[in-house]
């Protein structure tokens, strides 16, 4: 599934296909947030947005009306959500070296692996350059990912380079991957995705790639012509969406980008084969609706609609590299009928 292709045959969004709207949450009076680290939908569409605000777990209805919000004082710093299909809520908390799982009233039913102390990786700090060694759960865990059993897979992150595997009941059954840039290893596994077959998609960020492996973690094949991809996220359809950081933001101290017109945040579409559907974004105006600063998380809702989360300050926003009303959300409603 390597694949390579030129800007010419990169399509665009159309208009037809989405339309972006940067407003679409209703916060209740008082309530903000720093930025949105992810997103994830429940069975009834309902939509939990993981920021890094007061209110960490927020919930809206589909119309983007609020429903309810709980988490308050639980998290270190937001990081992954993803919810089950029992509707169960998975959080990641990358600085709290955490992963647990809740009620989707936010009551905690399950930890796993040690919680809040970091694996002995010789990572130093969140830098990824600075880990001397893969090690077991967690050091800055980053995301997770269901597979059709009920099995769990993590990825460990940035302080680490590895997958864990646990079963429902939250046992450690396999770790694998390696700090690197050969196939099986990672250089901050990101994002993580399962697609109808049981394969496991890693968004390997710092090495600009998709690794794809087995569900026991062999390794299968790899995508690439990605910039730094966050997160992974499979529709109805078994198309894949990625969520890409560009090289605009969120740059690594010392770390350059790979040309002077390397792309910005942007979102990729591809069908099922691998076929590269649609691309938007690129981060040229990224205040505006349907561009992006710092794509962190992609969500799919059962109407084909995308949520796409942004940590535009810790990317660059706190650094005044972004202005301060740039959006952190942004919700883009498919036309009924519409590819892809």
């Amino acid at each position: 599934m390597t694949q390579t292709f030129s800007r010419s045959s990169v399509p665009p969004l159309c208009a037809g296909i989405y339309s972006p709207d940067c407003h679409w949450a209703k916060l209740p009076k008082g309530f903000t947030w720093t930025e949105v680290a992810a997103i994830a939908i429940d069975s009834k569409d309902r939509v939990f947005v993981f920021n890094r605000g007061e209110h960490p777990v927020m919930v809206f209805n589909r119309d983007g009306s609020f429903a309810t919000s709980w988490g308050e004082g639980q998290f270190t710093r937001p990081h992954g959500i993803t919810i089950g299909p029992d509707d169960s809520v998975y959080c990641t908390d990358d600085l709290g070296h955490s992963v647990r799982k809740f009620s989707p009233e936010g009551k905690l039913l399950l930890t796993f692996g040690p919680n809040g102390a970091p694996s002995d990786t010789g990572s130093t700090s969140i830098d990824f350059r600075t880990i001397q060694r893969s090690s077991g759960p967690f050091h800055y865990p980053t995301n997770l990912a269901l597979g059709k059993n009920g099995d769990i897979f993590i990825s460990d992150g940035y302080g680490n380079a590895r997958v864990h595997h646990f079963s429902p009941e939250g046992r450690l059954l396999q770790s694998w991957g390696e700090p690197g840039g050969g196939p099986g290893q990672f250089r901050v596994p990101h994002g993580i995705a399962i697609d109808s077959a049981g394969n496991v998609f890693v968004a390997d960020r710092e090495n600009s790639r998709i690794q794809i492996f087995s569900p026991r973690g062999e390794y299968q094949d790899e995508m690439r012509e990605l910039a730094r991809p966050c997160q992974v996220a499979f529709d109805s359809q078994g198309n894949l969406f990625v969520a890409e950081l560009g090289y605009r933001a969120g740059m690594w101290p010392g770390t350059n980008p790979p040309t002077a017109d390397a792309t910005g945040g942007r979102v990729s579409v591809f069908n099922p084969q691998g076929k590269l559907l649609a691309r938007w974004g690129g981060g040229d105006n990224p205040t505006q609706p349907g561009d992006f600063f710092a794509p962190h998380d992609i969500a799919i809702d059962s109407h084909g609609d995308a949520y796409v989360a942004e940590v535009v300050w810790s990317a660059g926003g706190s650094r005044g590299l972004v202005s301060k009303d740039c959006h952190s959300l942004q919700k883009f409603q498919r036309t009924r009928g519409a590819a892809p």
